[in-house]
């Protein structure tokens, strides 16, 4: 989705914060020029295109959102956006650990699909100057702010897109304590829906299943070769494909073993990975994988980029008589000390 397939119909605000004891809900729309639209858009845009965000569908028999959502029409923006803003506060207030915040929710389009985006703009602190002007003159000081709004790049921790046509929902939250436990409180308690986890989580765990296994069959000694292997698998299929077929990536990795391969599939299947192909969206979770990153027991850090990794005729690594291993740079043109 591009900035121009996003068309902002609605928008209000509504605060959030326990410290003054009770719901700010606003009982007039916010007024967006040029300037708040982009600002809007680029957070709706953000959350659309995170590999963080989770694909999830209301419980429709618990959830107190979707009843709001069910009876939607455009001129109940305002009094649906309070009942939603206030069901958000009631969870907040009994669980101190949740962040204060504003409620900004925005009516928008998708192309022709009407949607609801629930934007909670979690508070942060910074710091501002004031002026105090007496007979004497004036005195510049500097005060601090505790309900500053994430910046328009700025990454929220919470918040929700959700259609209004299907009732789908691409939901980006964090853990905070209630009841002595740490719980997806937005998911769960809030909108009580349910889904698949992000793509970054599940490109997360792949790769730390492959590698617990090679841990189990291979000698310490062993164990960084293979596993800059299979990180150069997981990269070369990312970057050909742009997403990962686990069953086809599992077989390339463990090359016939079949005993490594099952316990794979059988530690993913827990997680019901191995079905459908993981695939990210966002540049910055694949990143990882385009380097080798390596740490010696000396303390000296060694970053390859995949394309040296694969040139023989730049890096080679050699096992010594005596166990210890050798890292050859070779055809250096030129170095830089950073």
């Amino acid at each position: 989705m591009e900035n121009e397939e996003l068309r902002l119909e609605h928008a209000i605000i509504h605060i959030l914060d326990g410290s003054v004891g009770m719901p700010v809900l606003s009982d007039r729309e916010l007024e967006y020029g040029s300037d708040f639209g982009d600002f809007l858009r680029a957070h709706i845009l953000r959350i659309s295109q995170s590999d963080d965000i989770k694909h999830c569908s209301f419980d429709k028999e618990e959830s107190a959102v979707y009843r709001m959502l069910a009876e939607w029409q455009p001129e109940q923006f305002v009094e649906i956006s309070k009942q939603i803003a206030a069901e958000l506060y009631g969870i907040m207030n009994a669980n101190i650990d949740i962040p204060a915040a504003d409620l900004l929710v925005v009516q928008y389009r998708e192309g022709e699909c009407p949607c609801l985006a629930l934007l909670k703009m979690n508070y942060k602190t910074s710091y501002t100057h004031r002026t105090n002007a007496d007979p004497w003159g004036n005195q510049n000081d500097v005060i601090q702010y505790k309900a500053i709004l994430p910046g328009e790049k700025q990454k929220l921790a919470e918040a929700a897109l959700i259609g209004l046509e299907d009732f789908s929902i691409r939901l980006i939250e964090k853990k905070y304590e209630v009841n002595g436990v740490k719980t997806n409180y937005f998911s769960s308690l809030f909108l009580k829906c349910r889904g698949s986890m992000s793509s970054k989580t599940k490109l997360a765990i792949v790769g730390r299943t492959v590698a617990d296994v090679q841990k189990k069959y291979y000698a310490e000694s062993e164990q960084f070769e293979v596993q800059m292997e299979a990180k150069s698998i997981i990269n070369q299929e990312l970057a050909e494909k742009g997403s990962l077929d686990v069953p086809e990536v599992i077989g390339r990795i463990f090359k016939g073993n079949t005993e490594m391969e099952e316990e794979v599939r059988e530690k993913l299947d827990k997680w019901n990975i191995t079905d459908a192909p993981v695939a990210p969206q966002n540049p910055a979770t694949t990143r990882k994988f385009e380097k080798q990153h390596l740490m010696t027991d000396s303390g000296i850090e060694i970053k390859i980029p995949m394309e040296a990794y694969h040139n023989k005729d730049k890096i080679e690594f050699i096992t010594n008589p005596d166990g210890t291993i050798s890292v050859l740079i070779k055809n250096v043109g030129h170095i830089e000390s950073k």
